[in-house]
């Protein structure tokens, strides 16, 4: 029996402190030379990996190889894979704070990390030792990836790419610490009851969480609500001062962010809420168990669950207090960390602080808070290294997404913080009015205080002001920022808004996801590409070789028979091969017009049953929707219930078995999202014009060969210029006809009386036809699209369906198919994350690789 035991190497005291923050207990300083000692990896052998492993195995676990489960070797695993990564953490940790390089804390709500093994492995190369030294062990690492549950802490595109994003930074050497939360249960876990979503907790952390470093000894306290008083310090300065009426402590998680076979290790730090006294011995002694705990309950509460239902006043407060909670923890950690001299006034020389949308604008009055009423400086010189310290990325265009929080909360809630709010807003405004004297408007149109419907704090606005640049995800998106959500900001401060184009790291969405297009593109091009992405370009002439198509065409059917057979597992779902796979896969939202696409499933439904067209005549396809309704959101629910419901009729039908098949997975995660994607031949990228700020799953797919059809929105436009328009099947209103359409007067029904296919298939569904002839079960959401079609489901109907016709001409060509996929993923190298992070510094942040 194997049943080597190795201690693991001990972490010094001097690397000890590289998680060090502003915390409870004593900082430990290094008192003997050995603890000054560098940590060193284990040796990158299998008879090495074999030794590591067995000792996590036994002194970690407790338990034998004989005696072991799946998740004991899943754990020690991934422990054996943190140690090879662990000393060059620790040591560019040291570096970053020793040789003061500006680092980039990136502030998020959402991470949406994905399974953390296979990525590990592949940054430390260390993935065919790993699989030779398990074998060794009489274990097949596949199930031990299987074992891991991805982590709760994201939802959709926003954590996404905040992963992304980090990744890229690591892989490019750039110092970056991503700052967020760590949710104890995420978002939810979708399940569905009757076709209905239903919630439950995404109970992530069950079974232990190898990848991180919990540090309960460098917690940092948080202050809420109370009252401000003024004072006169002992220089004769008239100050101000906070009396909290509550806290709560906020405990580190360290997660390692590896860059892709550098050397370089990143740092995630994530916190989690806890009391500041959780049990009351008294009140437990005289019986009352549940009050006993009440304030740990209390606490905790704050980082249980990713975007607390809302709609009540409660909701509204705990978002709140999540968003301040993780920024307040995030100032000041980095100052406690990094800020060494005590010189808070070189700040802007160490970090600049990215805010990942408006959840973290919360962060500007606190670092304010910090350095006028703590640090004593003045009001002056604390907002100028403010203004140098933040940048602020806006991720939409719809008005009800841009946060703003009423100042009776904030009031309440965060006292110091609304007035230093109201403060910079006086200030702004007096610079607007002296640039402006004669337009009151303008100045009411800008303030950072809006008076309607309530009074309320609009952070786009105080993001805007404060940060040093404000920037768009997409070409046109930063346009429509300029011209439309921010227009006043942007003709006042022009060289402050910028653009920077998405992207997505292809080390976890090609080479993780898709291995047998990476072989494919490494056997053709050499290695070097994934870190060049750009270098797929080099792909285009290889779309006229024959013999690569066909290899191409194989890795597809590879990757549809993988998809196929996780489904069957996964779901009981049993698909048809042969088809054209036809994927819309996002949160489900109107106006990412989930409900366009239901459309033309139901019309294609329609004309098959009715005997307009033979079913022998439709191309036979697969449609696989995936997407999360918010738990509040009573007409995305309601669409996810006819979607399932349309899907029942459908593939039970036998007039149509052979040729439609409508597949709903429930619960879309970053791991199924890798082995969708790469089977995908068309891509659903269907929102009306000007609503998507970018997409990302646009970028996954397109890299992955699948074809687009898509409307001029978001990413899609430059998606669009580079694959070329032969490549790309393009419908819909343009976002100047949208808003041309908007002053008009848009009718929807008018569309309905005038398209009769379109009004087929409303009728079809306000018939009882996919709710066992219930006419009612259905109707709010018809009505929905023929009265209060915000986004013009119905006015692109018909261009819709002209380009899925296309779609049908083009896919009955198979080889003219995979020389258009071919080039779109030659075409499409423009989309990496690691171009998007040197947009952001060459545009933004103005940093620099770790030497």
């Amino acid at each position: 029996m194997l049943d080597a035991v190795k201690p693991e190497t001990p972490v010094t005291a001097d690397e000890a402190q590289t998680s060090e923050s502003h915390h409870v207990g004593p900082s430990f300083q290094p008192t003997h030379p050995l603890a000054l000692a560098p940590v060193t990896s284990p040796p990158h052998t299998v008879d090495g990996f074999v030794k590591e492993f067995l000792a996590e195995l036994n002194t970690n676990a407790g338990v034998t190889l004989s005696r072991s489960t799946v998740n004991d070797q899943y754990l020690s695993l991934a422990r054996t894979v943190r140690h090879y990564l662990s000393a060059r953490w620790l040591e560019n940790t040291r570096k970053a704070r020793e040789t003061k390089a500006k680092m980039v804390g990136y502030l998020s709500a959402e991470f949406l990390l994905g399974r953390q093994l296979g990525n590990a492995l592949l940054a430390s190369d260390l993935e065919e030792i790993a699989e030779q030294a398990l074998a060794a062990c009489g274990i097949d690492i596949a199930t031990l990836r299987a074992q891991e549950v991805e982590p709760g802490l994201g939802n959709g595109g926003l954590g996404r790419l905040a992963a992304c994003f980090i990744d890229s930074l690591a892989t490019m050497g750039v110092p970056c610490i991503g700052y967020g939360i760590r949710y104890e249960y995420g978002i939810f876990r979708q399940t569905f009851v009757d076709g209905r979503q239903v919630e439950q907790p995404d109970s992530w952390l069950t079974l232990g969480s190898p990848w991180e470093f919990p540090h309960p000894e460098h917690a940092v306290q948080v202050d809420f609500g109370g009252h401000t008083e003024t004072y006169v310090d002992a220089d004769g300065t008239s100050r101000s001062r906070w009396i909290p009426a509550w806290n709560v402590l906020g405990m580190p998680y360290n997660y390692m962010v590896p860059g892709y076979q550098n050397g370089q290790v990143n740092t995630l730090r994530l916190w989690s809420a806890q009391a500041t006294q959780a049990f009351d011995l008294p009140t437990f002694n005289s019986g009352d168990y549940a009050d006993a705990v009440r304030a740990q309950t209390f606490a905790e509460n704050i980082t249980k669950v990713l975007y607390p239902e809302d709609s009540t006043p409660q909701g509204k407060e705990l978002r709140l207090q999540q968003q301040y909670f993780f920024v307040a923890c995030s100032i000041r950690d980095f100052l406690d960390r990094f800020i060494l001299d005590g010189d808070v006034t070189t700040l802007p020389e160490r970090v600049i602080f990215q805010l990942n949308d408006t959840h973290p604008v919360i962060a500007v009055p606190e670092l304010m808070r910090v350095l006028v009423d703590i640090e004593k400086l003045d009001w002056d010189e604390a907002w100028a290294i403010t203004q140098k310290c933040f940048a602020y990325t806006c991720h939409t265009l719809l008005p009800e997404a841009l946060e703003v929080w009423s100042t009776e909360l904030l009031g309440r809630l965060l006292p110091r913080h609304l007035e230093i709010i109201y403060r910079i807003n006086d200030e702004f405004l007096a610079e607007v009015r002296a640039a402006y004297p004669n337009d009151e408007l303008r100045a009411r149109q800008m303030s950072i205080i809006g008076e309607y419907p309530e009074r309320a704090v609009r952070m786009a606005y105080l993001a805007t002001v404060a940060g040093s640049k404000v920037n768009g995800v997409a070409e046109l998106h930063s346009q429509l920022l300029r011209d439309k959500v921010l227009h006043d900001f942007s003709e006042y401060w022009p060289e402050k808004f910028t653009n920077v184009t998405n992207g997505v790291t292809p080390r976890r969405f090609i080479r993780l996801a898709n291995p047998g297009l990476s072989e494919l593109i490494t056997e053709t091009l050499g290695t070097g590409w994934l870190t060049d992405l750009e270098r797929l370009e080099e792909l285009e002439p290889y779309a006229e070789d024959a013999g690569f198509r066909d290899s191409f065409v194989a890795i597809k059917e590879a990757n549809k028979a993988k998809l196929y057979r996780l489904l069957q597992a996964r779901d009981g779902v049993v698909l048809p091969e042969h088809h054209l796979l036809d994927v819309m896969v996002k949160r489900l939202h109107e106006y990412k017009r989930q409900s366009l696409k239901l459309l033309h499933i139901v019309s294609t439904y329609e004309q098959i049953i009715t005997g307009k067209v033979a079913a022998d005549e439709v191309t036979p396809r697969t449609f696989v929707f995936g997407a999360k309704a918010a738990p509040g959101y009573r007409i995305a629910k309601e669409t996810i219930h006819l979607i399932n419901s349309v899907a029942q009729v459908v593939n039970s039908d036998p007039l149509v078995k052979d040729v439609l098949k409508v597949v709903f997975p429930a619960n879309y995660n970053v791991t199924l999202a890798e082995t969708l994607i790469p089977a995908a031949d068309l891509s659903e990228q269907i929102s009306l014009a000007g609503k998507e700020a970018s997409g990302t799953g646009n970028m996954k797919l397109a890299l992955n060969g699948a074809l687009t059809i898509g409307t001029d929105d978001g990413a899609n436009v430059e998606i669009r210029k580079l694959v070329g328009d032969e490549h790309f099947f393009l419908f819909g209103l343009t976002e100047p006809e949208v808003a041309e359409l908007q002053a008009k007067g848009y009718h929807a029904h008018e569309y309905y009386e005038s398209n009769p296919q379109l009004k087929a298939t409303l009728d079809l569904i306000a018939s009882g036809h996919f709710s066992g002839g219930d006419r009612g079960l259905f109707e709010p959401l018809v009505s929905n699209l023929l009265y209060d079609d915000r986004f013009m489901a119905l006015a692109d109907f018909e261009s819709y369906l002209d380009a899925q016709a296309k779609v049908d001409a083009s896919y009955v060509d198979q080889d003219a198919w995979a020389r258009s996929a071919v080039l779109n993923v030659a075409r499409s190298g423009f989309f990496s994350s690691d171009r998007s992070m040197r947009d952001y510094i060459d545009r933004i942040w103005h940093t620099h690789p770790l030497r």
